[in-house]
């Protein structure tokens, strides 16, 4: 394809429309994988909550570790042309891996929808998000820049609005997977059984990364590539190791002092890049509280993904996914930027307040803080809705009266009888002994049970005493995925069939019980029938809760009894809007605030090295949240989440006295001073 490098469509170069549309796809690839990531780890790699959430925050930090990699390669090297190209293939490739490493049918050889060798599905996934860390960090740095280089200097209008529009097409990018992928994610596939379809979560993702490439191929023609023109970066680095060594050297109190340990690579450097180093390592070392803020901000989506799984997604007239709640990040984003930049900053400055860079970044912390505390209280509405499971010294027991009249009870411990009524169960009871003898009905007949410590059991009393009591185990933790763990007991003194459109609980012999199935939410529709007759009766399921169903009598709903065993999710996720709103109020303040100020303190050739040290604070907060989870090991999750709250406000302290001492400078008034000095010099 032949396009002319000079042609331009309303002022904007026609090659920019290729960049725009890449870093699109590109962005909608990256955080549509991300949005079901650490569902994928729970659910199909079956880790806990803690090892997959500290995968997750490993592999977002090496995201923006390698963008270092990415810039110096970029300008010593390759040039940003080739290094995005070759970098998009290694990040198409990751993503091709992590979609083959979803599906479940490549090592699952009994057809019983589990992968029989999970090590192949980790190894291959963990190969995956490594290029994939490698390609979206490596190519971060250098698309934006690019596409600023597609401008001539008459088009310094058209330059600003097109990062405008840059940032636009991130959030929109972010914000369509968001929605997308976990509708994907919740659909079934599967060649010999239906499971959660992340091979096609993971498999569009792939495919726009492959369009992404291909779009900015094409526009190839029409680009202009500046050449490697040498790493400021490397040059910067090398600069201040040679001031520190030669600072070493003259340590004995014989050599004179310097206004600065900068000042020690006088000997080997310029002064006017000493300068700028000076005016850069100003702005790092109040960056040094800062990844306490993107500690807590990662977190959105990791600990508050799994904690909607813990909630109830029914809005109404739509059911959202967990992960779907991700969404309302970039929907605030693109909703709050222009509203605190027409509206809230212009209001603050005409109330005589200063409100400088560094006090909105302040009050950004601060709001994330507050969104920290927001997810504490949510969890503990969710924690209500827990039942107390347990110990591992405990039994709890639950006794099922599958008489058509009331029966007396005696248990150990206890000198009055507990009175179960027809067809009915009773509350659970706690035993710390493995065996207890209890005694049933007037005259009483007395059975020795042997429990499990650590187990919720039923046990079943039949109605001629004098048969075998059955004992069953029930489920000791709230069901996954907000499905609904269903058993049927049947007390009939005939074989019954119970179904649903979708499972089969199979035969269920008399005085015996079924299994426990897993039933999505919604109306389920439940056909019972025996060798006579058949009948159906529905039922509708909430998220994540227990039931026990028997009948005594006959196969009609009207004589079944049901048992609450785990109440359903009654926390609605809606209630993790405000959490949302403070983290992402916090990040428009932050965030967009931060890069500002960077800017507007770094020299001209030295804003690509602030870049780099911004993007590490994001990578060392999601370090941090590793080695504060470990360290903390608390057993409740709100308890973690007001820890990193009260953390975050401590460091935010540090960083507003750091602030009140900073002063503002023009970093071009001090570079035309050591100018002008060297002219004089020169003359």
């Amino acid at each position: 394809i032949n396009f002319s490098k000079n042609k331009v469509i309303c002022g904007y170069p026609l090659s920019i429309f290729f960049i725009v549309v890449n870093e699109f796809c590109e962005r909608f690839s990256y955080y549509g994988m991300r949005a079901v990531l650490v569902l994928y780890f729970k659910y199909f790699l079956l880790w806990d909550e803690d090892f997959a959430t500290s995968i997750y925050h490993i592999f977002v930090a090496l995201c923006y570790l390698t963008p270092i990699l990415g810039a110096i390669v970029a300008d010593s090297w390759l040039g940003k042309y080739k290094t995005i190209v070759y970098l998009s293939i290694v990040y198409a490739l990751g993503q091709v891996a992590m979609a083959v490493s979803a599906i479940h049918d490549i090592t699952d050889t009994n057809h019983d929808g589990k992968p029989d060798n999970m090590t192949f599905h980790i190894v291959l996934s963990m190969v995956g998000l490594f290029l994939i860390a490698l390609g979206t960090g490596g190519i971060k740095p250098c698309v934006a820049a690019f596409g600023g280089d597609q401008f001539t200097d008459q088009q310094e209008r058209q330059r600003s609005t097109f990062f405008s529009v840059f940032y636009l097409c991130i959030n929109g990018g972010s914000l369509l997977s968001t929605i997308i992928t976990p509708i994907l994610r919740a659909q079934e596939c599967g060649i010999h059984t239906k499971q959660e379809c992340y091979p096609l979560a993971f498999g569009v993702p792939a495919a726009l990364m492959v369009i992404a490439l291909v779009v900015f191929i094409v526009g190839s023609p029409m680009y202009y590539k500046a050449k490697p023109q040498g790493n400021i970066m490397l040059k910067v680095c090398k600069c201040i190791w040679f001031a520190i060594r030669n600072r070493y050297k003259h340590r004995s109190s014989k050599y004179p002092k310097r206004q600065h340990w900068m000042d020690w690579a006088e000997e080997r450097y310029e002064k006017l890049l000493i300068a700028q180093i000076k005016m850069v390592l100003r702005v790092l070392f109040l960056y040094m509280p800062l990844p306490l803020f993107w500690t807590l901000f990662d977190q959105k989506g990791s600990k508050w993904t799994l904690q909607a799984t813990n909630m109830n997604g029914n809005f109404g007239l739509l059911v959202v996914q967990p992960d779907q709640m991700q969404t309302f990040n970039p929907i605030l984003i693109l909703t709050l930027v222009p509203i605190m930049d027409s509206l809230v900053y212009p209001l603050i400055k005409k109330c005589g307040l200063n409100f400088t860079p560094l006090k909105r970044m302040t009050v950004g912390m601060v709001l994330a803080a507050i969104a920290f505390i927001c997810a504490a209280l949510v969890q503990l509405e969710i924690d209500k809705t827990l039942p107390v499971f347990p110990s591992s010294s405990e039994t709890q027991l639950r006794l099922m009266n599958m008489n058509l009249k009331s029966v007396n009870v005696l248990l150990p411990g206890s000198e009055t009888p507990v009175l179960i009524p027809a067809n009915q169960a009773s509350d659970e009871f706690t035993f710390t002994d493995e065996s207890i003898t209890i005694s049933v009905g007037t005259p009483s007949v007395s059975q020795k049970i042997q429990l499990s410590k650590g187990l919720r059991q039923t046990l079943l009393i039949p109605s001629n005493l004098n048969e075998k009591w059955l004992l069953s185990n029930d489920s000791t933790s709230k069901p996954e995925k907000g499905q609904n763990s269903i058993r049927f007991i049947n007390g009939m003194d005939q074989t019954v069939n119970i179904s649903t459109h979708e499972v089969d609980f199979g035969q269920i012999k008399p005085f015996l019980y079924s299994n426990y199935t897993l039933l999505k939410s919604g109306m389920q529709d439940f056909i019972i029938k025996n060798a006579t007759q058949s009948c159906n009766f529905k039922r509708d399921f909430g998220f994540g809760s227990s039931y026990i169903s028997y009948s005594v009598s006959d196969v009609c709903h009207k004589s079944i009894t049901e048992i609450e065993y785990i109440q359903p999710n009654t926390a609605l996720m809606a209630l993790q809007i405000p959490q949302y709103f403070f983290i992402t109020a916090g990040e428009v303040m932050f965030s967009v605030t931060g890069l500002e100020f960077s800017y507007s303190q770094a020299p001209n050739n030295m804003k690509a090295v602030l870049q780099a040290g911004w993007l590490l604070t994001v990578a060392v907060g999601n370090f941090i949240v590793l080695i504060v989870a470990e360290i903390a090991r608390l057993p409740k999750q709100w308890t973690e989440y007001i820890l990193f709250a009260c953390l975050l406000l401590a460091v935010c302290i540090i960083f507003s006295i750091m602030a009140y001492f900073y002063t503002y400078i023009d970093p071009a008034e001090i570079e035309a001073q050591f100018k002008k000095v060297d002219d004089d010099d020169e003359e």
